[in-house]
């Protein structure tokens, strides 16, 4: 909750991404005050009785709100773009440059965009060796 209350002061985003760790009642409940899509995988591993929804969110809008409707692609397509933010990580982990791991609005997006230079690096020396570029890999 931290990290989101951080991420908030900053700004306020569309959405919010996170893996099925942030499937977390007050985390959705905390973003959706703020105006804020929560989009995180649901976790049925915790209950007995696991409901028959994709995200979280889901849920917890039918429960909250009458008048709001979530097209199931565009959540599909939100947290598939996350993909491409741990693929980066990964490859950042790969090269031998650690975990990301920066405090701060600068500092976040110096690290991202070196992750992303080197991302592109690696892409165009793959495909320089005749190798896929998409792969995260050299």
């Amino acid at each position: 909750m931290r990290v989101t209350r951080d991420a908030l002061a900053v700004g306020t985003p569309i959405w919010m991404l996170g893996d099925s760790a942030y499937d977390i009642l007050d985390w959705h409940d905390h973003l959706l005050a703020a105006g804020v899509v929560p989009i995180a995988p649901y976790n049925p591993r915790n209950t007995d009785d696991p409901k028959d929804i994709e995200y979280r969110v889901e849920d917890r809008i039918e429960e909250h709100s009458e008048d709001v409707q979530l097209k199931q692609s565009i959540l599909d397509e939100t947290c598939n773009n996350r993909t491409g933010v741990e693929r980066t990580n990964d490859a950042v982990k790969d090269c031998g440059l650690g975990h990301v791991r920066v405090r701060g609005r600068v500092h976040a997006r110096t690290e991202v965009f070196l992750a992303l230079c080197l991302r592109l690096v690696v892409a165009i020396t793959n495909y320089e060796r005749g190798n896929e570029p998409g792969c995260e890999k050299l």
